[in-house]
This record gives structure tokens, sequence and C-alpha cells, in this order.
């Protein structure tokens, strides 16, 4: 008895379904039909409607980030995946794992310019971690169970497969996940003994340490972040972490330095640039961490921790570089450092810590209050101050520009996995389609998007998307009636010649959040600001809140484009700061 043979279509779910697949953010089209037709017979995944299919990649990420599983997006030929480039490269620079499946028109039709075609391929191979065209049924299964190792293995990403649509209604044979296993790709996991033995040796030896920590700890699992936390209580050396490292150790503990980098504190960035031995672990020396390349940390001995062997020595060098996955490493070198006894240099970690609490006592992160306007800075305290006393998990994404740097500045995380933010791309429209994919993974949670009245603008259509599946998003915007982050630097860069960054004819959000089946409520003072936010909350579905912040607030500290850590702006009345140039160095 010959056994039955599956569609490309249902090969693609139930390949899905084997892969633990819950839920699918998609758009449908010609060349997917035959894909949704079979999602409409089966109710083990759940297929989420997004209005773009840009908004779907970015709810795709929210869902991977803020569950650590991977992320799947369906999406048609031309149009439908080039829509999606964005979000794939998006995911790309930040090592989210998604495995996107874009539809292709017949085979027989690729390269005649068919109708909705487009070399799908051949676009994304510089945006995707792996890309695959299928040609033939009976390899789709196997194709499908590659994919998601991929995605999830070794530094994550994303992953296309273009899936013509003679392919999806043809015939083929099924493969069970356990029966697929990768050709060559083998990541290395477990890193080199001997080499983190010698970084305990460097780490105990250091009078001036540091860990620099970054988003390969969400990525390597919360084991990674507590087996962090309690090599860094255990030692008692200070950390920093990157944008997408904020939640990795806790926010509002002693040893925590705070954010480095160009919006990051002063006595991260000090620290960074006085230390004499620096633990880089699951960081990639991004430039907005490392400011000048030939003054960055110039006096230290650098240990890298990466599972990314070609992130090591990448744009900065280093003396030790461990390969493998951080988790693992971390697991290795907290028995090895216990096992030898080994042990900091009190006197002069003492004497390190004083360094630092001076550094401190600039008081980096102050601001002026003003009774009659609200401050941004503020907004985002009594944000972070009122969601921490619900009894829901809390969740929060961003938008990209001002209004995120202050999120990552004044909100403070104290676990993995909460904080969702477009790093490495800064995608404006990044945070509300996001924060609908965090949503969908913990429908019970406080998720809320920290926004700007230009993010937000490009992809407000996903509101629909809340309102179509009644996931209750909250949206905090900062509205500043500009493109803040480029008024700023138009103001300190280029003279205060305000090039296109007014944002004219706003709409108005409380009357655009009920014209979408949402709710709305306005801040504009100070003493509004405590009950908007409580109404915000207490709202049982999506809402938009428009918090009216003051227009002319910069965000400091700031390390000027091609400046050391060292040369920092702390506000337009620092006379102790270098004068910019306009083409945004430093002059000396």
């Amino acid at each position: 008895m010959s056994h039955k043979q599956l569609t490309g279509a249902q090969i693609l779910i139930q390949a899905l379904a084997d892969q633990g697949v819950d839920t699918i953010f998609g758009y449908p089209g010609g060349a997917v039909l035959p894909i949704y037709d079979v999602i409409f017979q089966q109710n083990r995944i759940r297929h989420i409607l997004s209005r773009q299919e840009g908004g779907s990649v970015h709810a795709a990420e929210g869902y991977a980030r803020s569950t650590g599983k991977v992320g799947v997006v369906l999406v048609t030929s031309g149009p439908g995946a080039t829509n999606a480039v964005t979000g794939l490269l998006d995911a790309m620079m930040d090592s989210i794992p998604l495995v996107c499946i874009s539809g292709q028109v017949p085979t027989h039709l690729i390269g005649n310019d068919a109708f909705q075609e487009a070399d799908t391929t051949g676009i994304t191979r510089p945006c995707t971690k792996h890309n695959y065209l299928v040609k033939d049924a009976n390899d789709l299964a196997r194709v499908v169970h590659e994919a998601f190792y991929v995605a999830r293995s070794g530094r994550p990403g994303p992953v296309l497969i273009d899936l013509p649509k003679d392919v999806a209604m043809g015939l083929g044979d099924y493969l069970a996940p356990g029966k697929i296993k990768h050709k060559s790709y083998r990541p290395t996991v477990k890193g080199d003994i001997s080499a983190i033995k010698e970084a305990v040796k460097m780490l105990s030896s250091a009078k001036r340490p540091i860990v620099y920590a970054g988003g390969g700890v969400v990525n390597s699992g919360p084991g990674a972040s507590t087996i962090l936390t309690n090599l860094v209580r255990l030692t008692g050396v200070p950390i920093t972490t990157t944008l997408m490292g904020l939640g990795i150790f806790p926010g509002d503990d002693p040893l925590s330095l705070g954010m480095l980098g160009m919006h990051g504190t002063y006595e991260a960035n000090m620290a960074m640039h006085d230390c004499d031995v620096m633990v880089c672990i699951g960081a990639r020396f991004d430039d907005r961490v490392t400011g000048r390349l030939d003054a960055f940390s110039p006096g230290s001995r650098k240990i890298h921790i990466d599972i990314d062997p070609s992130s090591i020595n990448k744009s900065i060098a280093v003396d030790l570089p461990i390969v493998g996955d951080v988790g693992h490493v971390l697991e290795d070198f907290l028995k090895i450092w216990k096992t030898s006894q080994a042990a900091m240099n009190e006197k002069a970690l003492k004497s390190w810590w004083k360094q630092i609490d001076k550094w401190r006592d600039r008081q980096c992160l102050r601001y002026n209050l003003d009774d009659t306007i609200i401050k941004p800075q503020y907004a985002i305290q009594r944000l972070y101050e009122l969601t921490r006393k619900q009894s829901k998990e809390v969740y929060v994404s961003t938008e990209v520009g001002q209004h995120q740097m202050w999120a990552a500045q004044y909100f403070k995380f104290d676990r993995p996995n909460r904080w969702m933010t477009s790093g490495g791309l800064g995608t404006m429209g990044y945070g509300l389609p996001a924060a609908l994919g965090v949503q969908v993974a913990h429908p019970k949670a406080l998720v809320v998007d920290i926004a700007g009245e230009a993010s937000i603008q490009m992809n407000i259509q996903e509101m629909a998307t809340l309102v179509q599946y009644r996931l209750p998003v909250k949206i905090f915007i900062l509205n500043n009636q500009y493109m803040g982050m480029v008024r700023q630097w138009q103001e300190l860069l280029h003279g205060g010649r305000y090039s296109e960054s007014y944002m004219e004819s706003l709409p108005d959000f409380v009357k655009l959040a009920e014209a979408f089946g949402a709710h709305g409520v306005r801040a504009e003072k100070m003493a509004d600001l405590d009950g908007a936010i409580a109404e915000m909350l207490a709202t049982e579905g999506p809402v938009i809140a428009d918090i009216c912040v003051d227009e002319k607030e910069n965000c400091f500290p700031m390390i000027p484009s091609g400046a050391a850590h060292n040369e920092m702006l702390f506000g337009p009345d620092d006379t102790s700061a270098k004068p910019i140039s306009e083409e945004g160095m430093v002059l000396v």
C-alpha cells in the first residue's frame, strides 16, 4: 500500500506545526493562496493578519524577541516580499530568529517578468542569514526544518524560503524534523576551556575591570542572564550593557552603570574608556558603542566572548577571543572562578569604584523640571514608576528616535526579553507592530509601545490589527511635533537649520484612536500626566496616549559622531564640552 503524498502547502503547514509554531504573521496574495487555503482547514496554527507586510515581519520580531522562539512570517510574491525586506534586515542586524515564507510565481515563469514576480532570493541574500528557492515539493520539508535550525542556531537571524506557486500545489513526501540534519552548519557552542581559564586569570588580575554585555546574552536564553548576574555579583565588577542588552542585568542594581555608547551614561562611558580589563560578552563593538575607534578604551586588555566568529576582531582588535554560546561560556567561567578560588584585588577594586562614584556624582541623566510643560524624561519616569505597580508582566517596545533613547535611559529593566527595540538598523515604525507581536505571545501581559509622533505614523495602520484581534497594546507617544533626533542633530551640527524635521499637519491622535475603534487620551501639561497614564493603564483595549512634551528638549548625554567616550556633551549649558564642527567632529 503506497503512502499518501501531500501538497507543498500541506507539507509546509505540517512542518511548521512540527517545529512548534503556534502563530504566523502575514498577508495573503495570489502566489500564496494555496497555503492560505490549508491554513483555513486547520486549527493548530493561528494566523495574524497585519495591514502591511513590513508590519508582519516586525510583529514576528516582537514575538521572537519576547519568547526566544522563531518568529514566522508569510508573504506573497513581488511587492509582498519586497515590503518584508526592511524587517528582514532589521532582524539580521539585531540577531532575531525568523523564518519568512515568500510566495513566488510558478517555476516555469521565473525570469519572465511575470505578474508580481521579483528575484526574492537575490534581493534578500544580503539581508538574511540564509535563503532558499524551493523547486520541488519533495525538498520542502527538509528546507523548512533546515531553515528553523539555521535561524535559531549560532548567532540567530532571519531565513527566507521562496516558494513557487506550482510547488505549493504540487505533491511530495513529508519528512519529520528528526530525519533532517544540516550537512555543514555546526556553530561552536562550548568555549575553549584553556581560553576561559586565561580569561579568569585576566579578570582577577585587573585593577579597573568592566563587563560590557549585549544582546547575545538575551539570545542565549534566560539562564545566561542569571549566570551573568551571579558572576557580576560574585566578583563585584561594574557592568554596562548595550541598547540591545537592557534587562540582562537588573537596571537598578548598584553594580550596573546603565547603558553605554552615544546616549549612554557618563559613568559607563568613562569606565569603558579608563578600564584596564574589559570583558565583552555577546556584543559586537558597534560604532554607536565604540565612538572613535583609535580612542576606544586605549589602555585595556580585551576579552571577547561571542558565538559568531566573524564578529571577533571585526572592528576592535581583542587580546583574548572566546568563540561559543555565551551561556555555556559563562557557566564554565563561573565554575572555574569558584574552583580556582580566584578573587579580585579588593583594594584596587574599591579604588576603582570610588572613581566610578565620582563620575556618577555628575548625575548625567539629571534634567530641569518645568511646571508648565511636560519633560519627556519625566514622562518616561512616571510611566516606569506607575507600570511597576501593575501586577502584570510589563513588556516595552519603542519606535526609533529621541523617545527610544529616553526609554533606554529612564525605564529600568530587570529581566531579559522585556525590551523590544530596533538597534542596528534603527527602523522607524518598528515599535507598534513589534508590540503587537509581543501581545499575541503574552496575552495577559501589559505591553507598551513608547513612540514618537513621527515614527508611529510609519506603521499606524497596524492599529486596525490590534482592534481586530482585541490586543490591548498601549501606545505612549512623546509628541514634540518634530522628528526629534533629526532636529537635535540639525541644532547641534547644522547651525539650527531645521530642514524638513518639523511635523506639520499632525493628526489628532485621540480622534485617530477612536477612528480605529480604540481609546485615546491626551496630556498637555504636567498636571494631566499621571491621570493620562492611569487612564491608559486602566483601559482594557488598545490605547493611544498623546503626551505633549517640550518641543525643544534634547537627548543628553551625547557622544558626537567621531568623538571618544571621554568627549561627551551634557546639555545646552555644558561649557566643558569641546565644540563640534558641522561635520559632527569634535574640534580639538
